[in-house]
């Protein structure tokens, strides 16, 4: 008989269970994209997808300011 494989836990199933620390999340990550630097960098990626004529196209493109260059989103968001 195999063994089953553990279900990995996520951190979207923790803080969907513990009301507490979903607030305490939601607080820091409000003060967190609302600062100064984060607005400032969100700024420049929608000007960079407008300068590129790509803003509202849906085509699935971010702006990687590593690369200097459009790669798909999945790529992009997954990168360490």
């Amino acid at each position: 008989m195999k063994a089953k494989k553990k279900k990995k836990k996520s951190s979207a199933e923790y803080y969907r269970k513990n009301k507490k620390s979903r607030d305490k999340k939601k607080k820091y990550d409000t003060k967190y994209h609302s600062s100064k630097a984060r607005r400032l960098y969100r700024a420049f990626l929608v000007k960079m997808r407008r300068k590129a004529g790509r803003y509202g196209n849906g085509d699935g493109k971010d702006y990687d300011h590593d690369e200097k260059k459009f790669i798909s989103a999945k790529r992009n968001r997954s990168k360490k």
